[in-house]
């Protein structure tokens, strides 16, 4: 009887852990279906914000390039990208319980080789972290610089593309403390989950947490210590790509915090002084320990009554040590000037390059205008000379008539007179050819030249060829 009832006891004992870690395994499964199920939903919500996202895309393609048919933006390359987002967006962990025999040799249990059989929900969750790309989407559509009207206005007139990369520069510039950390502390947590989860069933020190974050760190700043070894290929495998991230942080790290220790223009400048300052006290203490060596010498070679070699020999090598000295002073303040120039002569040189564009442009403009008024004086001297032949027609039509009421008899003086009286408003024209061979021709007849009522030494006149003098 006591037999009895102590095994019942040992066997209800034993029954109540046991329906415990049912109930609690049944109550995980309701819960990791739930969660899968979430999943699977939140999966095809995102693909399909995914296709909507492309055809706006494509929508603003055929209005840019003003085309009516939305196949001519669907080329190959944008085919292939949208269905690659697509696959990597669609994996995700399914509702259910699968499992899959994971073999691995174990590293650090003298390469034992294991079989465990693990969920296939771990397959299915590294992926997922390949949705990350989308944080840099929504950082690009949400940044200022992309839903500025003027910043995009003026990145067009630049040829400047607003895509990701541009975001992530100036992100870097403007804050690329914050930009890091964010960045390190992301990925440390992440490979740290990751390693955990390509790790925990095949060795419990990874099943901690803690010791993978240990591992991701070491891995990331490239100490190594060996004493946690990753055995699985996927565990490597991230500990490669930390290791690799890890490098290229550090040499950004060191890039910033160099840029953050130079010195800025205006500081440049104030320390440039200063050593200016200093180097040219330097440089006058020099000059004076030579001067002041060179009397010594002097005094006590020239003007002592009694030698003594020794302070001589003192004085010339303070001598010589003065004019190292100097040497060096005026060295350090060649250098100086060389680095002065490299800060300041680059704004000095933009000013008087723009000074001499400016002065340009005021001299072409000055050019411009003489040019236009020597057109301008031109076109007048042209019209002139095409006016020209109708003035010495209508003088040459009037020479016969002067020459015919010139050349009546003597009795005829009185009736000149009064002609004579009057204010003479006519004037004869020459030829030029006429006027040049004036002198060496015979006299016809004589012609009144002038406007008063004197009467001059008569110049003598030629008959043209096409004259209608008799």
């Amino acid at each position: 009887m006591w037999v009895e009832f102590s095994f019942r006891c040992t066997s209800a004992s034993l029954r109540v852990p046991f329906d415990l870690r049912l109930e609690q395994h049944l109550q995980a499964s309701v819960f990791s279906t739930a969660v899968k199920t979430l999943i699977s939903v939140s999966t095809l919500m995102l693909l399909g914000l995914i296709v909507a996202y492309h055809a706006l895309e494509v929508q603003l393609f055929m209005i840019d390039n003003c085309a009516d048919d939305w196949r001519i933006a669907m080329t190959p390359q944008r085919i292939s990208l949208i269905f690659l987002e697509l696959a990597i967006c669609a994996v995700h962990p399914i509702p259910g319980e699968y499992y899959f025999t994971w073999t691995t040799k174990l590293a650090n249990q003298n390469g034992i080789v294991e079989s465990r059989k693990v969920p296939i929900d771990v397959t299915l969750s590294l992926p997922m972290f390949l949705r990350l790309y989308l944080i840099c989407r929504v950082m690009l559509l949400h940044s200022k610089l992309f839903t500025d009207a003027s910043s995009r206005s003026i990145g067009a007139l630049n040829r400047i593309n607003f895509n990701t990369r541009f975001v992530l520069k100036t992100l870097m510039t403007i804050c690329p403390g914050t930009v890091l950390l964010v960045f390190m502390v992301s990925l440390w947590i992440i490979a740290s989950w990751t390693l955990r989860l390509c790790e925990r069933y095949h060795d419990e020190e990874h099943a901690n947490l803690l010791n993978t974050m240990w591992l991701t760190a070491i891995t990331f700043l490239s100490v190594g210590y060996g004493d946690i070894v990753p055995n699985t290929y996927c565990g490597r495998g991230i500990s490669v790509s930390t290791g690799l991230m890890g490098a290229g942080c550090t040499a950004l790290v060191v890039a910033v915090i160099a840029r953050k220790l130079e010195l800025s223009r205006a500081e440049k400048h104030v320390h440039n002084f200063m050593m200016d300052t200093q180097l040219t006290k330097r440089l006058r203490n020099a000059a004076a320990n030579v001067l002041r060596e060179t009397w010594l010498i002097y005094k006590h070679t020239k003007l002592d009554k009694r030698v003594n070699q020794s302070k001589v020999r003192a004085h010339q090598r303070k001598f010589l040590l003065a004019i190292y000295c100097l040497r060096k002073v005026k060295m350090d303040q060649r250098k100086l000037m060389d680095n002065a120039n490299t800060i300041t002569d680059m704004a000095k040189t933009q000013n008087s390059v723009f000074e001499m564009v400016s002065e340009m442009n005021q001299r072409h403009e000055v050019l411009e205008e003489r040019v236009l008024s020597l057109e301008d004086r031109l076109q007048v001297i042209q019209e002139q000379l095409e006016a020209l032949p109708d003035v010495l027609t209508k003088a040459l039509s009037a020479l016969p008539s002067m020459n015919s009421t010139e050349s009546q008899p003597p009795g005829g003086t009185q009736q000149r007179q009064p002609s004579q009286q009057q204010p003479s408003s006519r004037h004869t024209f020459l030829h030029p050819d006429d006027a040049a061979t004036l002198a060496s021709r015979p006299n016809w007849t004589s012609v009144n030249l002038g406007g008063s009522n004197r009467t001059p030494a008569p110049p003598t006149l030629v008959p043209r060829a096409l004259s209608t003098e008799n």
